[in-house]
């Protein structure tokens, strides 16, 4: 049984110390990262050698990798559980190499679909597993702070990636950009493989078996902090996507500006880095529930403020760069909030309560992400509409989870609720 907060008692011996720790998780959770937003200056490259005509089409290159890396959580969560993370982690980045080179291959719309479909159902691990290590070592506000902080150095990657991308386009054609990726879990497995001891403790080990796996998926589901607290991450999650899938479009087709595009694109993301190094430093102090209800309520006035802008013609490259990094920085404050919250309740099963809870917000996430990206028409009201959308849905939820008591600093005993 895990303590309140701080390191888990009786964890194996780590041959890593604290920041090393910090680092191999954040790039475990940032190759989900750098295998979408490096993708996005070679989608017209590849839109173009693959025949691809319609440009919204193109969005789909984003979208099959998302919904591989969301559908197959599922699976991860009970292999880890029964299997340990470390053998888990390993096979699974090993495949994510072989797929990203299967994928510099593709030849056609139906084939690049495919590998990117195999590129997110070998990536799903890491997501899995990034957050069962975590929570095998930490939990409460401990885990929090590690999240936060690992959020932080994850989010050096979707900074960097588009600028990588284009980088490497200067030099090769778009496969290199798959051959980089492949290049990358390659690292990603001799760093884990030297370095990182298995987390799971032996008495917390689960027999695959259809009974226990729904017994804790009843849990899962059944805990209303789970449950309300996923639902929200899913919608966030979804907002998310929505800006993704459609950025490249808006950077080419609305302000003509493709070049600005990675620097911009930077500077979003440098706000979520930001606001999670804010989290930080005071989610201990302050508690989970009271910084994310805010940063949640800031989501939402952000992106009414985006709503008005576009809808009366008043967008410029400006104020969509300005709008997108202050909602990206509410964002950032209530996302790894938001999944210690849903994770705490249910932490020994962390793996299970890992996939189900991935796949839920993952695939929930991708869906609604796609269908704000299917509704560009040219102007940036559809996706800011849908983050406004999302935000208010959302902020429903987390109300009804926490029966209309919001913005409370929980002292650290009653952060766990079963």
């Amino acid at each position: 049984m895990s303590q309140a907060t701080g390191e888990r008692g009786g964890a194996p011996s780590f041959r890593m110390g604290f920041r090393e720790f910090v680092g191999l998780v954040a790039m475990l959770m940032a190759i989900n990262a750098l295998g979408i937003d490096s993708m996005l200056p070679a989608l017209p490259a590849i839109g173009d050698a693959l025949d691809i005509g319609n440009d919204n089409q193109r969005q789909w290159i984003i979208a099959a990798y998302v919904f591989g890396f969301g559908s197959t959580q599922l699976i991860y969560g009970p292999l880890a559980d029964r299997f340990g993370r470390k053998p888990i982690l390993l096979i699974s980045m090993m495949l994510f190499a072989a797929t990203s080179v299967l994928a510099a291959f593709a030849w056609d719309f139906q084939s690049i679909i495919a590998a990117r479909v195999l590129q997110g159902v070998c990536a799903a691990a890491s997501r899995v597993l990034a957050i069962s290590i975590v929570r095998d070592r930490y939990s409460g506000r401990q885990m929090a702070r590690v999240m936060s902080l690992s959020f932080i150095v994850f989010l050096a990657v979707p900074i960097l990636a588009p600028t990588i991308g284009q980088f490497i386009l200067l030099f090769a054609p778009w496969q290199g950009i798959f051959l980089f990726l492949a290049l990358f879990g390659i690292v990603l497995v001799g760093w884990a493989a030297l370095r990182l001891p298995e987390t799971l403790h032996p008495e917390d080990r689960r027999p695959i078996s259809i009974a226990k796996i729904s017994s804790a998926a009843k849990v899962v589901i059944g805990n209303r902090y789970s449950r309300g607290y996923t639902l929200a991450s899913t919608m966030l999650f979804g907002a998310l996507m929505g800006f993704i899938t459609s950025v490249q479009q808006i950077f080419s087709d609305i302000f003509h500006e493709v070049d600005l595009f990675p620097l911009i694109f930077a500077g979003i993301a440098a706000s979520m880095g930001v606001a999670s190094y804010l989290n930080s430093r005071i989610v201990e102090r302050l508690g989970t529930r009271l910084v994310s209800h805010t940063a949640l309520v800031g989501f939402i006035l952000c992106s009414a403020v985006h709503v008005a802008v576009a809808a009366s013609g008043h967008e410029t490259l400006l104020t969509f760069a300005l709008l997108q990094a202050a909602t990206m920085g509410c964002f950032g404050l209530a996302g790894s909030n938001f999944g210690s919250m849903a994770m705490e309740p249910v932490g020994h099963i962390a793996g299970t309560a890992s996939s189900i809870q991935g796949f839920t917000s993952t695939v929930g996430g991708a869906a609604l992400g796609i269908l704000i990206g299917q509704h560009y028409d040219g102007t940036t009201l559809p996706m800011a509409a849908g983050y406004l959308v999302l935000g208010l849905v959302s902020l429903a939820i987390v109300a009804v989870t926490e029966r209309g008591k919001l913005f409370r600093g929980h002292p650290v005993a009653n952060e766990t609720v079963s």
